[in-house]
């Protein structure tokens, strides 16, 4: 399997709701570094996983709908706690929306699988790994 990786990061504030959350109940910061792989069993007609501009771009473009916003606002999260877990299969979902819409190229449309991964801190992390509906 031969795999890609693209790096960004973003910054959001939010809360969660449970005991379980501690102080995170309350109000808070956090920065996400961002990496996402994406992977495929036989490399394109042009010897590539994916064009590593094209990637790079979406998901810099998907980082945008996330930076700086208070995620405890958002349409999208109501009623769900925004953990990593649920940002990283939120990543996820939309690049994986931009990969069958073209946003990729067309060479994209044959990558597999994703693997985004959020980094809370150089000692914690989660990730979400999937494959791409066909």
């Amino acid at each position: 399997m031969y795999t890609v990786s693209v790096r960004d990061h973003f910054m959001i504030a939010h809360s969660f709701r449970g005991a379980v959350f501690g102080p995170a109940q309350k109000l808070h910061g956090a920065t996400y570094v961002v990496d996402l792989a994406f992977r495929r069993a036989e490399l394109d007609a042009d010897g590539i996983v994916v064009d590593i501009g094209l990637a790079s771009e979406a998901l810099k473009a998907v980082m945008g709908e996330l930076n700086y916003r208070n995620l405890d606002d958002e349409a999208a999260f109501a009623g769900r706690n925004t953990t990593t877990e649920v940002l990283a299969r939120t990543i996820f979902d939309r690049i994986a929306a931009r990969i069958a819409a073209g946003g990729l190229g067309a060479g994209a449309a044959a990558i597999e699988s994703l693997v985004v991964t959020l980094h809370e801190s150089h000692v914690a992390w989660a990730s979400y790994e999937g494959r791409l509906a066909r």
